[in-house]
C-alpha cells in the first residue's frame, strides 16, 4: 500500500538552509494554491537554485533593487518576477535573511484542481503540460506579481502553502546546468529534477535574443 503524501506544512526552518540544500529537497513536495475559484495542488518535479551574491545568474547578483527585494528575506516568502514582457515566474526565498538566494519552481504535476488549471492553460495538449515550465506553472496556478512577497509559511494559511508531500528518493534526483542561463552563471549544475518524470521541462541552453531591425 502506498502511503498518502504528508499534509504537514513546511516550516520556515526548512527554507532557512543553504539554497543548494533546499532546492533538491523541494522535489516531491506539494504546493497548494488557494484561489477564489478553489484550490490547486502541484507536486514539484523540477527546480533551479540561485545563490545571490556568488551567482552571476541570480537577479540579486548586483545587489538589492525594487524588483528583487523579496529575495533578501526572510526565508519562506515568494518571489515573483515578470519576464519577456509576458510571463511570470515563481521562486521560493531560502537561506539566511539578507543572503538573497531563492529556488525557481520550473515544473510540476497538477494533482488536484486540474480542471481549474486547464481554464488558464488552454494551449496545454494534456495535463502533463499544464505546469511543464516555469511560466506555464505560474499561469496554471494563477501566480503573478500580486503574490510577490507572500509568506508561504504563514501559520494561518494563505494563497500559497508548501506541504511535506512525498520527497523524491535521492537516487531519483538528477542535476545539470540551468536552463537559458548565460555567461559565468551558465556553468552551474543547479537545476534539479525527478528522473523520467513526464512533467519535467526540456533543457535548453541560453540563446542570445536578436534585436528586431
Amino acid at each position: 500500500m502506498i502511503a498518502a503524501p504528508d499534509r504537514t506544512p513546511l516550516t520556515r526552518e526548512f527554507f532557512a538552509r543553504p539554497v543548494l540544500d533546499v532546492a533538491p529537497d523541494l522535489l516531491g513536495r506539494v504546493l497548494v494554491r488557494t484561489t477564489t475559484d478553489g484550490p490547486i495542488e502541484l507536486r514539484v518535479t523540477e527546480v533551479e537554485a540561485y545563490d545571490g551574491p556568488s551567482d552571476p545568474g541570480s537577479h540579486a547578483y548586483r545587489g538589492r533593487t525594487a524588483r528583487n527585494g523579496v529575495m533578501f528575506g526572510p526565508p519562506g516568502h515568494v518571489y515573483v518576477y515578470f519576464t519577456y514582457g509576458m510571463w511570470h515566474c515563481m521562486n521560493l526565498v531560502c537561506g539566511p535573511e539578507g543572503r538573497a538566494s531563492a529556488v525557481l519552481l520550473r515544473a510540476g504535476e497538477i494533482i488536484e484542481g486540474a480542471e481549474l488549471a486547464r481554464t488558464r492553460r488552454l494551449s496545454a495538449r494534456n495535463d502533463k503540460e499544464l505546469a511543464k515550465g516555469p511560466a506555464r506553472l505560474a499561469t496554471a496556478l494563477e501566480v503573478d506579481r500580486a503574490l510577490d512577497g507572500t509568506d508561504a509559511c504563514a501559520p494561518e494559511g494563505g494563497p500559497l502553502t508548501l506541504l511535506s508531500g512525498t520527497p523524491a528518493p535521492p537516487d531519483q534526483v538528477r542535476n545539470g546546468p540551468r536552463t537559458g542561463v548565460s555567461g559565468d552563471g551558465g556553468v552551474h549544475p543547479w537545476r534539479f529534477w525527478i528522473d523520467n518524470d513526464p512533467t519535467v521541462s526540456p533543457y535548453r541552453a541560453h540563446t542570445p535574443r536578436r534585436r528586431r531591425t
